[in-house]
């Protein structure tokens, strides 16, 4: 299937519109035209806007810097501002009279143009050319063109890795079937950093610099990092870069539980960040806003803010008037995007965190582009960056035998979003409002929205929902949500994204398709016409506030310690884990929120929260208890309490 780029020129000068759009026109018929271009014209701006906006296939923008539009004193500059703000990763040229008229498009719209033409040399054949190599930049996968370079060179692999492109299982009887479940590519491209044309993740100076240099331009940042082993990793490599050992950090207590292994690594000393909770649902949201100023106004010697925006559920912060009030106390902001890396490609999903001021921002390419799992990307636009130390942290994270196909997959990913991001995005949103309506129709099942999800005390807080994250109410069908689980996916070849004690949540993606959606509410329908009797639910109960560190998490979490059952002789809360201090850090999935961290004082309400989890909650799993016949906790001992120097930090 050959690609299809469309070039917009928008002028109000008709006959010399018709003729540029001619020419380019006949250029393209009869010259080299790998990427597929082909051009319309259009006369006013807002007609200009409409395109981009309803035509997915729109790549390039050519503005004549003399388009008149009534009321509007450089309406040129104005047009390309907006087309720079709804979709940044148009390509806009302008069309200029003299180098003046340069001049004053440098000074007023410099950032929003990749080019210029002169308009009266018509140069038609000219422009064609440099706009196919505009395309050509844009559609380059430097890493991925390379790796298929080097494997169709056919080497004879005498370096890791042991299979040797494929040749160890090839036509083995016994594990033969994987090498035709995986497939020769996938096998020969499985290389090594013995291969020095492939470039090195480690000290990139080749293809996979000039990926990562098109990656940080498609995202909107100043420099970008490939990270293959995940956003987790990323987001413990930035907090080695910026924390030191004793650096306080203001962290959302509903952060991924790599940011809190991140204290724990890089001995940070946290102040822990409540996150709202709706309690009917089980969903946790955002940290409330003047939580959060509250806690940067009582901590001046604090030098970061880690948040996660959007959350598992959808729900992203207001994040411009946050990361204001940070940088105006000098502390730096970290944002967690994995599961927003969709967000620069369609103006639905806007401001990105980048484009709101964040420092850092990390991203799981791989939810919701298409990358392969593990694949995830590092945005830096931090104006103290320190590239050396990042780079010295990145590479002790960093496996000495990166997987290529990652890498390739990564180059790929940002490529496609680039390209057809904003389409596929688009039929997405469309697919997501079809299937809410579709799913709210069944009358067992109903999806829910903004105001549903937030608690009352956080519906006047500017947050926002992301529309390809649906999580619907299953109370009126009769299922739990194990049973529904499993009969979507043993009757109806359906696998969810995840579920609370009364929901589930799907996720919508560049690769929902409408057949998709038809099979999910077929499924969904059936299931509601069983007509089974309402459930009663038991509610999970609140997650305890947090309570305070007794030290810091890292000196906690390297002690021995002891382990105290969870539970008494009498099937009780043990007692005496009160005003212990825990170890481990203990984590109910889901929803993933940490009950208790490294260096926390266990109070009684902790002990029977998490006691009434196990009785209550069945399908809860329970990361960081020890199990050794029944549930312990790892606790310090009185004497490693009283020996670790930071317990003074917090008397």
């Amino acid at each position: 299937m050959n690609p299809l780029s469309r070039v917009l020129i928008v002028s109000s000068d008709a006959p010399w519109l018709a003729a540029v759009v001619a020419g380019l026109s006949q250029s393209a018929a009869g010259l080299d035209n790998p990427y597929g271009l082909c051009v319309a014209g259009v006369a006013t701006a807002a007609e200009a806007l409409q395109r981009i906006l309803a035509d997915g296939e729109v790549q390039i923008v050519l503005i004549d810097k003399g388009l008149h539009e009534a009321g509007e004193a450089q309406p040129a500059v104005a047009l390309a501002r907006r087309i720079n703000q709804l979709r940044p990763e148009l390509s806009l040229y302008i069309l200029l009279q003299d180098d003046d008229e340069k001049l004053l498009m440098e000074e007023l719209a410099s950032r929003a143009i990749d080019g210029y033409f002169y308009r009266d040399e018509q140069d038609v054949g000219g422009w064609f050319r440099i706009l196919a190599a505009e395309m050509g930049e844009k559609a380059q996968t430097p890493f991925y063109d390379r790796l298929k370079q080097y494997v169709a060179m056919a080497k004879d692999s005498w370096h890791t890795p042991g299979h040797s492109g494929g040749d160890s299982l090839k036509g083995s009887p016994w594990v033969g079937d994987f090498y035709e479940f995986v497939g020769e590519g996938m096998l020969r491209a499985d290389l090594s950093v013995s291969v020095p044309m492939l470039d090195s993740l480690l000290h990139p100076t080749g293809v996979i610099a000039e990926a990562q240099r098109l990656a940080a331009k498609a995202f909107g940042a100043r420099k970008t990092y490939f990270a293959t082993n995940g956003t987790s990793t990323s987001n413990k490599v930035i907090f080695q870069t910026l924390l030191a050992p004793g650096d306080k950090l203001l962290l959302d207590r509903n952060c991924h539980k790599s940011v809190h292994h991140g204290v724990i690594l890089s001995g940070a000393r946290p102040v822990y960040l409540d996150s709202s909770l709706n309690r009917h649902y089980g969903i946790f949201g955002p940290v409330p806003k003047q939580l959060i100023f509250d806690a940067i106004a009582a901590n001046p010697d604090a030098r970061v803010l880690i948040l996660t925006s959007c959350t598992y559920d959808g729900l992203r912060y207001d994040l411009a008037p946050i990361i204001a009030a940070a940088h105006a106390a000098g502390i730096k902001v970290i944002v967690d995007e994995a599961w927003y890396a969709h967000a620069r490609f369609h103006p639905a999903f806007r401001p990105t965190a980048l484009e709101a001021g964040a420092d850092y921002v990390t991203q799981s390419t791989h939810k919701v582009l298409s990358a392969f799992s593990q694949a995830s990307m590092i945005h830096v636009n931090d104006p103290d960056f320190d590239e050396h130390l990042f780079r010295e942290n990145f590479n002790m994270h960093t496996s000495t035998s990166p997987q290529y196909n990652l890498i390739a997959s990564l180059d790929v990913a940002r490529k496609q979003a680039m390209t057809e991001g904003y389409r596929l995005l688009d039929r997405a949103l469309r697919l997501a409002q079809e299937l809410r309506s579709k799913i709210d129709s069944t009358g067992a099942f109903r999806v829910l929205e903004l105001d549903d999800l937030l608690p009352g005390n956080m519906r006047a807080e500017g947050v926002q929902l992301d529309p390809t994250k649906i999580t619907v109410d299953i109370s009126q069908s009769g299922y739990s949500s194990d049973e529904l689980q499993q009969a979507l996916f043993g009757r109806f070849n359906v696998q969810v994204e995840k579920s609370t004690f009364n929901t589930i949540t799907l996720l919508l993606t560049l690769g929902t398709t409408r057949s998709k959606v038809s099979r999910l509410f077929d499924a969904l329908l059936r299931l509601a016409k069983e007509q089974r009797t309402p459930r009663q639910y038991h509610r999970l109960p609140e997650i305890p506030g947090f309570s305070r560190l007794a030290c810091l998490p890292r000196d906690a979490f390297y002690e021995s310690g002891e382990r105290l059952p969870l539970l008494d002789d009498d099937g009780l809360p043990n007692p005496a884990l009160y005003g212990r201090v825990c170890c481990d850090q203990i984590v109910p999935y889901p929803p993933g929120i940490p009950v208790l961290v490294p260096g926390q004082v266990i109070e009684a309400g902790i002990v029977a929260y998490l006691a009434r989890l196990l009785k209550t909650q069945k399908s809860i799993e329970m990361h960081g208890l020890v199990e050794e016949g029944e549930y312990c906790v790892r606790v310090l001992r009185d004497d490693e309490l009283a020996a670790l120097p930071s317990v003074g930090w917090f008397n």
